[in-house]
C-alpha cells in the first residue's frame, strides 16, 4: 500500500462531507456499537446463567463444550442470509433483527464456555469451607464462586465482543447496519479510500474496546492470579471435561 493510497484515506476520514447526515461517520459507528452491544448483552443473558449454573453444579461440560463447537462450525455469514431469506420476523425488511440473531449465536460460545470455566476453576476447597460454615447453595454461587470467577466472565464477553465488533461488518452485505457499509460501498464504487477509511474505523473501534476490556479483566483480577487467569483461558478446553 503505497503513500498516496493511506493519504487519500486520511482525506477521506478527515473530510468533513463524511462525518455529516444520516450516512455519515457518527451514524454508523452508533448504529455499529448498538448493534454489537445489543447482540453481546442478549447473548450474556442467555449464556451466563447456564454456564454459571451449570459450573455450580459440576455438570454439563459436555453440553457446554458442544454448543460452543457448533456456534463456531456454523458460518454466521450462512446463518444471516438463512435469516434474510426466511418469513416475518425476519426477512429482508427487518435486516437489523437478523444481524442482532446471527451476532448473539456467534457470541454466545466464548461466553458460555469461559463461564463455565472460570466456575469449575474456582478452588473446591473454598467452596467446600463455605458450606461448612452454613451457607446456602446461592448463597456460594454468588458470594463465593461468581465472585472468584468474575475474570473468566469478563475475559468470555472481551472474546466474545471482539469478535461481534469485527464480524457485524458483514451486515453491510445485505445493506445492513454498521461502519461495514463504508467497506461494502467503498468495494462498489470502486472507491479505495473509502473501502480503506472504513476498515480503519472498525479496527480503531475494535481495538479500543479491546483495550477497555483488558483494563476491566486487570481490575476484577486479583494481582496473585493475573497469571493464573492467563493461562486459564489457553486452558478452557480442558477445564470442559
Amino acid at each position: 500500500m503505497n503513500d498516496s493510497i493511506l493519504l487519500a484515506a486520511l482525506g477521506w476520514l478527515t473530510d468533513p462531507a463524511n462525518w455529516q447526515g444520516d450516512s455519515g461517520i457518527p451514524t454508523r459507528l452508533w448504529e455499529h456499537v448498538w448493534v454489537s452491544g445489543l447482540s453481546v448483552l442478549i447473548a450474556a443473558l442467555l449464556a451466563l446463567p447456564v454456564a454459571l449454573v451449570l459450573g455450580h453444579l459440576g455438570r454439563g461440560g459436555a453440553l457446554a463444550s458442544t454448543v460452543a463447537n457448533l456456534g463456531r462450525a456454523v458460518p454466521t455469514l450462512a446463518v444471516l442470509v438463512i435469516l434474510v431469506l426466511s418469513p416475518e420476523p425476519f426477512g429482508l425488511a427487518n435486516v437489523v433483527t437478523c444481524t442482532v440473531v446471527a451476532l448473539v449465536l456467534f457470541a454466545v460460545p466464548p461466553i458460555l464456555t469461559n463461564a463455565y470455566a472460570g466456575m469449575r476453576a474456582v478452588d473446591q476447597d473454598l467452596v467446600e469451607a463455605a458450606r461448612g460454615m452454613g451457607l446456602t447453595p446461592s448463597q456460594v454461587l454468588f458470594r463465593v464462586e461468581l465472585p472468584l470467577a468474575v475474570p473468566l466472565v469478563v475475559a468470555g464477553l472481551r472474546i466474545a465482543t471482539a469478535q461481534v465488533i469485527a464480524t457485524a461488518t458483514i451486515a453491510a452485505i445485505i445493506a445492513g447496519p454498521g461502519l461495514g457499509r463504508f467497506i461494502t460501498a467503498g468495494l462498489g464504487n470502486q472507491d479505495t479510500p473509502q473501502l480503506i477509511g472504513g476498515a480503519v474505523l472498525v479496527a480503531v473501534f475494535a481495538v479500543l474496546v479491546e483495550v477497555a476490556f483488558q483494563l476491566l479483566q486487570r481490575r476484577v483480577t486479583p494481582a496473585r492470579s493475573s497469571r493464573e487467569v492467563a493461562e486459564d483461558e489457553v486452558q478452557i478446553p480442558a477445564a470442559l471435561r
